[in-house]
């Protein structure tokens, strides 16, 4: 008796994997990229999963994806959930791991391959990545080993809450730098069993984001802390502060905490980040960085940006305290981050 093949659902975004050239430039254009499919022979081998599409409307720009679409995404996926068995977002790579970071919360007791994946190069032209990029996604997706929300590109899969998009010229354009690839694909895909999550055992369900004001702070040489007072109000809920090496601060952060204070006493939360791709923020390791956790400022250890702020998003729409989610951010949900083990 023949197995059943599996069947997937693919869900269109925009981005460049499905733009056509205008005389303004590359745009999504639905029904041209739904023709390109259709020529792709590969995608109606006996090799290949079953598949449906389907397309967020507009179709965006990944720049322009906000909160409202990644709840959009995370509607399509739970309304289909029991249908397919697993998704493939195709998605603009500006913003692709900021969406894959989200999903990774939203969708909470997930067990299903979601994969996003796109393209340096438009489907349309001759020379392009995206075919390799689609019908990799698309086995991913149909496979039973991953249980978590990933992005392929390049030739690797990796924890979409752990990527960040590292070049905008290169065909390899992400990087997952403080975790390993769950998967490599080359003449056969390699998993790497170690890295991938177990499959979860409690019912799915979905998260809806709240659009909560969360904000993002880069240090640099010179930087004037007091100008950032006056937008310290209680309507501010989360800011991730990127900091040099393991969490430091010019002048050990005395400028800064008159400014967590006051975000304190309005209940915001500041969370640690390093500008670093590799390593891990450590509070209280150098001079420059004690002062930020005896303030308060809550370490985000190895997280991305990205991820630190779909967490927040994900945490304040729980309707959870403060403390309670000072807390879960220096906590794996998802597999985000490392906790440095305490000797």
């Amino acid at each position: 008796m023949m197995q059943k093949k599996a069947k997937i659902l693919i869900i269109y975004t925009g981005g460049t994997i499905g733009m056509m050239k205008t005389p303004r430039g590359y745009a999504p254009q639905k029904e041209a990229f739904h023709r390109l499919l259709e020529e792709i022979p590969e995608l109606r081998s006996d090799s290949m999963p079953l598949w449906d599409i389907v397309d967020l409307d507009p179709l965006l720009d990944s720049s322009n994806i906000t909160v409202l679409e990644w709840n959009r995404i995370g509607q399509r996926i739970a309304s289909h959930y029991d249908a397919y068995a697993g998704f493939v977002v195709l998605h603009g790579t500006d913003t692709m791991a900021y969406t894959a970071s989200a999903l990774s919360f939203m969708l909470r007791n997930n067990r299903k391959p979601v994969i996003l994946t796109g393209s340096q190069i438009p489907l349309c032209e001759i020379r392009t990545d995206a075919r390799d990029n689609l019908i990799t996604a698309m086995l991913l997706a149909a496979d039973e080993m991953v249980h978590e929300v990933c992005l392929y590109f390049g030739g690797k899969l990796l924890r979409g809450n752990r990527s960040m998009k590292i070049s905008a010229d290169d065909l390899i354009a992400f990087d997952s730098p403080n975790y390993p690839p769950l998967a490599e694909a080359g003449i056969d895909i390699r998993y790497h069993t170690s890295a991938l999550l177990p499959p979860c055992s409690g019912q799915f369900s979905l998260q809806i984001l709240k659009n909560i004001p969360i904000g993002v702070i880069k240090v640099f040489p010179g930087i004037q802390f007091e100008l950032f007072d006056s937008i310290m109000t209680d309507s501010l809920k989360g800011i991730v502060v990127e900091t040099f090496g393991a969490g430091n601060i010019p002048g050990g952060g005395d400028k800064l905490l008159p400014i967590i204070r006051k975000a304190a006493e309005n209940g915001t939360i500041l969370i640690i980040c390093s500008q670093c791709p590799h390593g891990t923020v450590a509070l209280g390791a150098y001079e420059t960085s004690s002062s930020l956790k005896e303030a308060g400022a809550v370490s985000g250890y190895d997280i991305t940006t990205e991820a630190a702020v779909a967490k927040l998003y994900y945490l304040f729409s729980r309707g959870l305290g403060r403390e309670e989610i000072k807390s879960r951010m220096e906590r794996s949900l998802r597999g985000e981050i490392t906790i440095p083990s305490r000797t």
